[in-house]
């Protein structure tokens, strides 16, 4: 893997020792008042991510996109793709309603973008094959972090859960639900607070169903978030969240129908490797409490519906 120093000096910058990444967990660099970090590999899908968020950009989408240099950007490195973006100055999301209200318009007005037939060759989300010995193996793995850390978890009745989720992928893969590209990863630490919200990391951007992507908002918008409640949205925060995102929006039955399905199903893709490979998280008393409270909203889903007065449905 190519040092900090070797990737910074292919966008121009001359820094005499090795960087320290401000991110724990990927390759991300702040230099004079710039991000450098890894995006998409290889360069065709790094290009192609860039040509989405410049698209959205031109429609007044506020996001990063990257910066006018003399060198490449992105630009690929061994068998990486960094980009640099501008840094962006703002505030941290705190959870205040207006906050709430604030991001699920964005998440709208970006679906309300989406090209009809991915456009922009964004990878399509294919993950529709789990199994249920995975589910024990990582059911296993928690159940041993939870004893570990001396946390309550119902290991048990998330089980059968997921068991049902894996037996409802198929159903799911092959309902006629709508698709959209989106920055996907909607989470709090992605955005950065001005007037409005501004997407500071869309390098998941993905072509995959809409109800999956508000899923995920759902599960892990406070994830890995200093200034966010340690938990998931209450339903009082989950209905203003779809206060802003109805207001451009208009759900399907299909994805009114399958909603918890979805939900379930991003669960197993999102949420159960996180809590059952990242030991690191378990140790952080904030984690842990995040960890079970999303734990906890899945036997309850019916209080996280699909719909507010504002959401226009069928």
């Amino acid at each position: 893997m190519a040092t900090s120093m070797q990737i910074l000096s292919r966008f121009g910058f001359d820094v005499a020792t090795e960087q320290e990444s401000i991110y724990p967990f990927s390759p991300v660099y702040k230099v004079q008042n710039f991000i450098v970090k890894r995006t998409q590999f290889p360069i065709e899908n790094a290009e192609r991510l860039m040509n989405y968020t410049t698209y959205l950009e031109k429609h007044k989408i506020p996001i990063v996109t990257p910066v006018n240099l003399t060198s490449d950007n992105p630009v690929q490195i061994e068998d990486d793709c960094y980009v640099c973006y501008p840094f962006i100055e703002g505030t941290a999301y705190k959870g205040t309603n207006q906050e709430i209200v604030q991001a699920g318009e964005l998440l709208g007005r970006i679906h309300q973008l989406s090209t009809p037939d991915n456009e922009f060759q964004l990878d399509d989300y294919n993950v529709f094959d789990f199994y249920a010995h995975e589910v024990g193996e990582h059911m296993e793995k928690i159940q041993t972090l939870a004893d570990r850390y001396n946390v309550r978890i119902d290991v048990d009745g998330l089980t059968k859960l997921l068991h049902r989720a894996v037996l409802r992928q198929e159903h799911l893969k092959t309902s006629d639900l709508k698709w959209v590209d989106t920055p996907y990863d909607y989470k709090a630490n992605n955005l950065v607070y001005q007037d409005k919200p501004v997407v500071i990391d869309p390098d998941h951007a993905t072509w995959i169903p809409r109800t999956f992507d508000l899923a995920l908002a759902l599960l892990l918008f406070h994830n890995e978030h200093a200034t966010a409640p340690h938990r998931v949205f209450t339903p009082e925060e989950w209905r203003l969240f779809l206060q802003g995102y109805g207001a451009r929006q208009t759900l399907t039955e299909t994805e009114i129908s399958t909603w918890e399905e979805a939900v379930l199903h991003v669960f197993l893709d999102e949420v159960m490797w996180l809590m059952a490979e990242t030991e690191e998280d378990w140790r952080r008393p904030e984690q842990r409490d995040l960890f079970v409270s999303v734990v906890q909203l899945l036997p309850n889903l019916s209080a996280y519906p699909l719909k507010h007065e504002n959401l226009k449905t069928p």
